[in-house]
């Protein structure tokens, strides 16, 4: 969501599975979210194996978007990296990236902390974390993701031991509260910025190796390193914390977060072996749909959600519609975004004289205007 452009930065070495990934989670969000906003209050029952495996699933779609960010954006901050930091210009770009998702999110839920301040956020810190390394080379920059993502996961434990209503940091305004314990923390950076910060990991891992991901290695690689987190992450944490013997902070209240970045392994070791065996894929309108996953929750947000209109969808279906009505409703839905990538580029040759202004305004604001690769 927050680099809409393909993983492409070399020609010789495309990483399409990443765009099958952000194409499958924005599915994914479109369907959840009509479902969720939709769906009457007695069918939500989780001794329903349908709901119930519908509601995992949808668990699953956030952590993916937020692992996919940290590896699109760092795979190409690595392109120029012989570059001095403020002379890069994914770090330029990545600025007014994060600028733009910060100004959408609140524009379109002000007064809470959402998935696009969230990510905004995550690629300030991303940014943040490679100029350090470019300073200080103690360490390889995949270890200092990793870091953070654990420092994001572990504070996670002394919040679950605070009560429900106790805000962070105390006294603060809401909107600072939200981004990390407030009334309207919907996607607060502890824990969720975990999930970006070890997508950056990987996103370094990825280019550094790059020549090899299309061996059969690679994926199977990734695939074993999710089956351990997701099958054997909570009785790690579980043995570890006897060893530690702590009563107060419990290692084993990460094991959902571990368990879904094991998820997001998996599904990324599927993707991979998937592009192994199709081989290149040309460019059609599922991975477009991955490559504008900002223009399209950005659009969710007001069609459905009334979002700056106040006219969504949900003041005529909110808890209304039953399993059928709700399937057929999400199948439609879907289509009228399907529709709109479809005609997305004449969609915005004919707003043009809006568009491209803008975009000139916020190139030259940011410099991302010369020396574009």
């Amino acid at each position: 969501m927050a680099t809409d452009v393909s993983l492409n930065s070399e020609k010789k070495v495309r990483l399409q599975f990443i765009d099958m990934a952000r194409s499958i989670a924005i599915l994914l969000m479109l369907e959840g979210h009509f479902v969720d906003d939709s769906l009457m209050d007695l069918y939500r029952d989780l001794e329903n194996p349908i709901y119930a495996t519908w509601r995992y699933i949808r668990g699953f779609t956030a952590p993916t978007f937020l692992t996919v960010t940290g590896i699109v954006f760092v795979y190409l901050l690595r392109g120029n990296d012989e570059k001095a930091f403020f002379q890069n210009f994914r770090v330029k770009k990545g600025f007014k990236r994060a600028f733009e998702l910060l100004f959408w999110g609140y524009l379109l839920q002000f007064n809470s902390f959402h998935i696009l301040q969230c990510i905004g956020i995550g690629i300030l810190l991303l940014l943040s974390l490679y100029g350090l390394f470019k300073w200080i080379r103690v360490l390889p920059l995949w270890s200092y993701f990793i870091l953070a993502g654990l420092a994001f996961f572990t504070t996670e434990m002394y919040l679950k031991t605070l009560p429900e209503g106790y805000y962070l940091p105390q006294g603060a305004p809401g909107f600072i509260q939200n981004m990390f314990r407030g009334d309207h923390s919907m996607f607060p950076i502890i824990p969720w910025l975990g999930y970006t910060m070890f997508g950056g990991a990987l996103g370094t891992l990825f280019y550094t190796h790059k020549t090899k991901l299309k061996q059969w290695y690679a994926p199977m690689i990734m695939g074993i390193i999710g089956v351990l987190l997701y099958f054997f992450g909570k009785e790690v944490l579980i043995q570890m914390d006897h060893l530690i013997g702590s009563t107060v902070y419990h290692l084993y209240y990460m094991d959902y977060l571990f368990g879904r970045v094991g998820m997001v392994f998996m599904f990324l070791s599927f993707l991979m072996t998937l592009e192994i065996i199709i081989g290149e894929i040309k460019p059609n309108l599922f991975l477009q749909l991955g490559q504008n996953t900002l223009t399209i929750f950005i659009l969710h947000m007001i069609v459905l959600y009334g979002s700056i209109t106040r006219m969504g969808l949900t003041k005529l279906f909110h808890n209304k519609l039953n399993p059928w009505e709700v399937t057929l409703g999400a199948i439609g839905f879907i289509a009228i975004f399907v529709w709109l990538i479809y005609h997305l580029a004449w969609i915005k040759e004919k707003l043009s004289f809006i568009l491209l202004p803008i975009q000139r305004f916020t190139d030259r604001m940011f410099g991302t205007t010369l020396n574009k690769p």
